[in-house]
């Protein structure tokens, strides 16, 4: 629950400070004096709504998930936002995003707007239908968990297989595609380095007879080798350096033939043929080590092809084996959801009928499997399409779901949020919602703003919103609030009667509530 809000400086608020209590908690006031400016402030506080108030805050009861948010649970728990230059968000003093504190309040709070069918989804049906079912069969939980879980498996499985349907159609084509693509790359056979070395026998190619005859030629200096050394030898010169000099260049010659020997059975076309396929794989591929890489991938690729018809065959089996014990369980869901319904069905046209609507239909139809089962609820209203209903039947059957799913549920539901629920119904109308929600009462706290005397008579808490120069708020003691409900119910000037009928109504409120 909300225990206390703060606003300072928001719109034509310029402080105000409110101490709640669990129960019905209605605000009144004439109009123009504040009231959705105030709801919306509560609903800011927490994260589920933006106004540009200087401070919002309000103290809560609700537990925080510490590992999710990283936030402390303390005693009673502090949101806040605080506007300067920009808004800043905070949970006992730390600082958070809106987002964050949005999550945390929305699993705590309902603000029930106009024409919000979520009420009416087939799952949120399912559900209610399942917590009633819990309270007398705890199984029934144990049961719609397993499927659950099975079912997350079996819709992970079942994507799994359509992808590999869809690799499958693919398949023959990527397959060619490969082996095409490794047999391009073997048939050359490519070796990292041999382009840098088939470059280097290509320009001894094209050199070699100028290299030979240049060798030749140069070999008659040999011719006097000795008479340069009896020269020196003569001149009682060192003579080593140049017989050193002369060995190197005879060995320099000899290597250089003999390398050029080993080219006689080498063909020129058969080299420049190489390097061409050498060279047009380099283009493609940016290198031969970039090829041999590329050829790599294309045979892991195939064998993934390869095996896709085994794995294909194995899911198929599993997916079988999974939708086997997912029938089971669906089987054993819809029987009870089938035993239960026309019991909820009873109860929710008995509140239906507190609250002058026309009974409702309501039926389970089969679907395919989802995650809750095999069911689909459908609910209707006699004669009317949920989408033509006026604004009044639209939330008074919505207020009929939640008196139904109050009675499967133990621990105080949090926060409901209602602006003008009452509006543009008549008096019997009126008290028929004002009964519902003192229900609802017992397992949520209720703010809602009204303007008809018999849901204001049947408040818990009754706040005033009221306007002198600014926009003010106080609690109500039971005199002030007999006063505020006749003057709901004559305007401005209060008559007696008004007056006698509104103490009247209250005291008779107070007495059927055992107070």
């Amino acid at each position: 629950m909300i225990e206390r809000f703060y606003l300072k400086e928001f719109l034509t608020f310029k402080e105000a400070e409110l101490e709640f209590k669990p129960g019905l908690i209605v605000f009144t006031g004439p109009s123009g004096s504040g009231k959705s400016i105030l709801m919306r402030s509560i609903l800011a506080s927490v994260g589920l709504d933006g106004v540009d108030a200087s401070v919002c805050e309000s103290s809560v009861s609700w537990q925080i998930n510490v590992d999710e948010h990283g936030i402390d649970n303390e005693s009673t728990n502090v949101f806040r936002h605080v506007k300067k230059e920009k808004t800043n968000y905070f949970i006992n003093n730390q600082r958070t995003s809106k987002s964050s504190m949005e999550s945390i309040s929305s699993t705590y709070l309902r603000h029930l707007s106009l024409k919000d069918y979520s009420d009416f989804e087939p799952t949120a049906l399912i559900s209610l239908l399942d917590e009633r079912i819990a309270l007398e069969y705890p199984e029934h939980l144990m049961c719609l968990q397993e499927h659950r879980a099975k079912f997350s498996e079996y819709k992970k499985l079942s994507d799994e297989l359509k992808v590999i349907e869809e690799q499958e159609k693919k398949l023959t084509e990527l397959k060619e595609f490969a082996a095409y693509e490794i047999a391009k790359i073997d048939a050359i056979k490519p070796t990292v380095g041999e382009d840098e070395a088939l470059n280097v026998i290509k320009k001894q190619l094209s050199k070699k007879e100028k290299i030979e005859e240049s060798i030749h030629a140069a070999e008659a200096i040999f011719q006097y080798e000795s008479q340069v050394s009896s020269a020196l030898n003569m001149l009682e010169a060192e003579s080593s350096f140049f017989d050193d000099a002369m060995n190197e260049l005879r060995s320099i010659f000899e290597s250089s033939l003999d390398k050029l020997e080993e080219l006689e059975g080498v063909s020129v076309e058969e080299v420049l043929d190489r390097i061409e396929q050498l060279s047009e794989l380099k283009r493609r591929y940016g290198g031969i080590e970039e090829a041999l890489a590329y050829r790599e991938q294309k045979g892991i690729e195939l064998e993934s092809y390869e095996r896709i018809e085994h794995s294909k065959g194995e899911l198929t089996h599993k997916i079988a084996k999974r939708m086997q014990e997912l029938d089971v369980l669906a089987d054993e869901l819809s029987r009870k959801r089938s035993h239960a319904l026309d019991r909820s069905l009873e109860k929710l046209n008995g509140y239906l009928n507190m609250l002058y609507l026309r009974p409702a239909t309501l039926h389970v139809e089969r679907v395919e499997h989802h995650l809750l089962g095999i069911d689909r609820v459908v609910l209707g209203l006699e004669g009317t399409k949920l989408d033509k209903l006026s604004s009044g039947e639209f939330n008074r059957l919505r207020l009929a779901l939640l008196a139904l799913r109050v009675e499967s549920m133990e621990d105080l539901g949090g926060v409901l949020m209602l602006d003008e629920i009452d509006a543009n119904l008549s008096g019997e109308e009126s008290m028929s919602v004002a009964k519902v929600l003192r229900h609802l009462s017992r397992c949520y706290q209720i703010f809602v703003i009204s303007h008809q005397p018999q849901l204001t008579s049947m408040g818990e808490q009754h706040f005033l919103i009221y306007k002198d120069n600014e926009s003010r708020v106080r609690e109500l003691n039971d005199e002030e609030r007999i006063e505020e409900i006749a003057r709901i119910i004559s305007g401005e000037g209060i008559s007696e009667e008004a007056k006698g009928f509104a103490k009247e109504l209250f005291e008779r409120v107070r007495m059927e509530n055992g107070k």
